[in-house]
């Protein structure tokens, strides 16, 4: 059951004075996340490796009225925690307070056996979507702790909840995703401005999902733009009251 309140819409200015970070942001929910924001008043922070992709998302932006977004370009298969520190430097010296953090960067790795799995994609794997989850949370910290009230949302999925066969990488690094958000959460109950979820958006049409399931009809699942009310919600300071919940996007 959607978590969304009956009839619940976001406002033309439902994000307005507010600054988001969303990793991930050159394609697919990322991308449709972060456009979806902008256009309810929101700064966009768009994090992602492809700086081209990035400007991209930059110019639909600008051309639909929204505010200027920030560029930054990072390649999240690096482990190098300075590289991260770095960035929040940056930001600090921009006098940026951040209000939301959205992890939706994942690599989906090798479909086979954990047996099968080789070393190179099973370090990748967990490297973009929990190493870098945290990497880049410790180092923005601040910067959300300066915020009157804060939204981190972290992407999940429906097998980082309940394990299936051949998801190898994916679906561990996706039950560490909800590990993670589980132990944050927890932490930071105390501090009430901080709140930490996790957001399954389920079979979605997007090229990790075509990648998947080749033989699956694409327009069978719901594009990324149909399911976006949902991160604007948990964003938004409507949802305030929720604090290290599991959340799906579709029933």
């Amino acid at each position: 059951m959607s978590f969304l309140p009956p009839q619940w819409q976001p406002s033309d200015t439902e994000l307005a004075d507010k600054t988001i970070l969303v990793t991930g942001a050159s394609d697919g929910i990322g991308r449709a996340v972060a456009l979806a924001c902008a256009k309810v008043g929101a700064e966009v922070l768009l994090l992602g490796r492809n700086e081209g992709k990035l400007e991209t998302v930059y110019d639909e932006i600008l051309r639909a009225g929204g505010r200027e977004a920030g560029i930054i370009p990072l390649d999240l298969t690096t482990h190098d925690p300075t590289r991260y520190e770095a960035l929040a430097e940056q930001l600090t010296a921009a006098n940026i307070i951040l209000d939301g953090l959205v992890h939706n960067a994942s690599v989906l790795g090798e479909r086979r056996l954990l047996a099968q799995t080789s070393p190179a994609s099973w370090q990748e794997v967990i490297q973009v979507n929990v190493s870098s989850t945290f990497l880049l949370t410790r180092a923005l910290m601040p910067l959300l702790t300066q915020a009157t009230s804060s939204s981190i949302i972290l992407t999940s999925s429906g097998v980082g909840r309940r394990g299936k066969a051949y998801w190898g990488a994916y679906a561990v690094s996706k039950f560490a995703t909800e590990g993670y958000m589980q132990v944050l959460a927890d932490e930071l109950k105390a501090t009430r401005h901080i709140r930490v979820n996790s957001l399954n958006p389920g079979a979605v049409n997007t090229k990790m999902r075509r990648t998947a399931y080749p033989g699956e009809q694409p327009d069978s699942n719901p594009s990324p733009e149909a399911l976006t009310d949902h991160w604007v919600y948990l964003l938004s300071d409507a949802s305030q009251s929720l604090q290290g919940e599991t959340l799906s996007a579709q029933d």
